[in-house]
């Protein structure tokens, strides 16, 4: 193992390496940070340009995007309430509000270390624990996948808001958005009413943007005087202390650390993935936090649980990639097929072939999440500026860049009337004081949840496999535990507001 880690740091530790890493890392960050180009479009970019490297080169570059890119989606979460990427969704319940109080800086700093600290946990796990975890991962079954999510749908209990009515009929609704357009697994078409504008579904960031960034700046440019005025949308003088940020964050060392592990636990569960990670780590923080009542007002617990957590899925998904040759998402696939695209086989036996090229690849997240702390803390303060501009001229730039982003992910100019036509929906919603983030989990889980489902029922229609197959079962009980301390908290803490 030693001959292995001094073999992978001698091919790491080049000045070519070094900086294609650290222009991946720039370009990870400044792709997410734009809403609706994902990490996974920027990785896919990324592969052609390193098929002339060698491989450790290759993947380590694409290693630094990989990890700018969990990172950047924090930008534009906290200043304009648009998550940049579907892993930053929860980011945006406490980064913006307390961006919007007057301390965006305050909020950038958060998350920068809480991503910075998840990455390195992440990646410490991934040298320590890659083997053991992935065959626990390999080990889950479509009954333990239904069971996870069905685990991960119970967080809409704690989002939804003063009403507990509302926040369920808003989950439900993003359920039966999910099931627009073909189905899953035998392309037959669903409530599309014979419309070529359905007939393709609604696909998700097309819903994320609009539900997000749409009807967020609707509700900027509701206000015509603020707008003729050229007022910002926030304060002009605002703060950027990052050891402020840093010394704040490790004051949660409980919740760095559980959103961080559960993190890596979830990106190793294949095809689970950061929006989910972020969500649950939101969730958990919120359940084990002394007030939470202050989540979703600009508390820093939030911003650090949901930023460590997706940003620790980074080494969580690699763990089943390495050990077993099993993807944990998109961005992995592509991973694997620049190793291919080398000559290098993924597999079982990957680290006993090439354990030079595993360790460096260990290394090379180490070298990413260092880089990216250091890219992010001398860059903060240019993005800071974006909280100056005016609105009437922020709010045209961004919803260009949104409809540019919804239009490159399927080339359709249908995509484009859904998210105005969400975005408006949206809007309509959140005037209705019904909560939005129920609805975009739907319309994450709810494929997920389905094809699990019927995967389940094909291989073997006898329902009770989920209650007899010990995982799933365990994972149906904390579903049910955790739907009953939100229904006791939320009663709880109504209580005093009827009388």
């Amino acid at each position: 193992m030693m001959d292995a880690l001094l073999a992978g740091m001698d091919q790491l530790f080049t000045i070519s390496t070094m900086a294609t890493m650290l222009l991946g890392v720039v370009a990870g960050v400044i792709a997410s940070a734009i809403p609706g180009f994902t990490i996974t479009m920027a990785i896919v970019l990324t592969l052609p340009l390193t098929f002339a490297m060698p491989p450790l080169q290759g993947v380590a570059t694409m290693l630094a995007v990989y990890v700018g890119g969990y990172s950047g989606g924090l930008i534009s979460a906290a200043l304009l309430g648009i998550p940049g990427t579907p892993s930053s969704v929860a980011t945006t319940f406490d980064a913006f509000p307390m961006a919007r109080a007057g301390q965006p800086g305050r909020a950038l700093a958060l998350g920068i270390w809480a991503s910075f600290f998840g990455a390195l946990i992440s990646a410490i796990v991934l040298m320590v624990a890659a083997p053991p975890l992935a065959l626990v991962a390999v080990k889950l079954g479509a009954w333990e996948y239904f069971s996870l999510i069905i685990f991960a749908m119970t967080v809409v209990a704690s989002l939804v808001g003063k009403s507990m009515l509302k926040g369920l009929l808003s989950g439900l609704l993003g359920l039966f958005i999910a099931t627009v357009g073909s189905d899953p697994m035998m392309g037959v078409p669903r409530f599309t009413f014979d419309s070529d504008l359905l007939a393709n579904g609604f696909p998700f960031l097309v819903v994320l943007i609009g539900i997000f960034a749409v009807s967020q700046l609707m509700s900027e440019v509701e206000d015509a005087d603020d707008v003729a005025s050229g007022r910002p949308m926030m304060p002009k003088e605002v703060s950027f202390r990052p050891m402020d940020g840093m010394r704040e964050t490790l004051s949660y060392p409980v919740n760095l650390i559980r959103s961080s592990f559960v993190g890596v636990f979830i990106g190793a569960v294949p095809g689970a993935g950061g929006s989910i990670a972020n969500l649950l780590t939101y969730d958990q923080a919120r359940r084990a936090s002394k007030h939470p009542e202050t989540f979703g007002t600009g508390t820093p617990e939030g911003v650090i649980a949901s930023e460590s957590g997706n940003s620790a899925t980074s080494g969580g998904g690699l763990i089943p990639m390495i050990a077993l040759g099993i993807p944990g998402s998109a961005v992995d696939a592509v991973l694997m097929a620049s190793l291919m695209v080398h000559g290098i086989g993924v597999g079982p036996r990957l680290i006993l072939d090439h354990g030079d090229l595993v360790y460096g690849m260990f290394m090379a997240m180490l070298v990413a999440a260092a880089m990216v702390l250091v890219v992010c803390l001398f860059s903060m303060r240019l993005f800071l500026r974006v909280t100056a501009i005016p609105r009437s001229i922020i709010v045209p730039v961004v919803l260009v860049c949104c409809v540019i982003g919804a239009f490159a992910l399927n080339n359709r100019i249908t995509d484009i009337y859904l998210l105005l036509g969400v975005g408006a929906f949206g809007y309509l919603l959140s005037k209705l004081d019904y909560p939005l983030a129920p609805l975009v989990l739907g319309v994450i889980l709810g494929p997920i949840a389905e094809s699990n489902l019927r995967r389940a029922l094909m291989s073997d229609d006898n329902w009770m496999l989920f209650l007899t197959r010990p995982i799933s079962l365990a994972l149906l009980v904390l579903a049910a535990v955790s739907i009953l301390l939100a229904i006791r908290h939320h009663r709880r803490h109504r209580t005093p507001q009827t009388a």
